[in-house]
């Protein structure tokens, strides 16, 4: 499954909610530095979809706030 993700880091707590487009908007404490965001990003989703994290691709915008995610099922 592919997933589209806006990272909004720095934020004050952890939200996962889903935008009338069908964008999933991804609320993040971690700041945009060295990867933590991503790693916190891919940390989150594997608990929402109940899956190991290894399981869950940034397939582009690795640096950029617009995500294209695959989650393996």
């Amino acid at each position: 499954m592919k997933i589209q993700v806006k990272v909004k880091p720095n934020s004050q707590q952890q939200k996962i909610e889903q935008s009338k487009d069908g964008t999933w908007i991804v609320r993040l404490k971690s700041p945009p530095i060295d990867g933590k965001a991503n790693q916190e990003l891919i940390a989150l989703l594997a608990k929402k979809w109940k899956v190991p994290k290894k399981q869950i691709t940034i397939k582009t915008g690795l640096s950029a706030q617009n995500k294209l995610i695959e989650i393996k099922e």
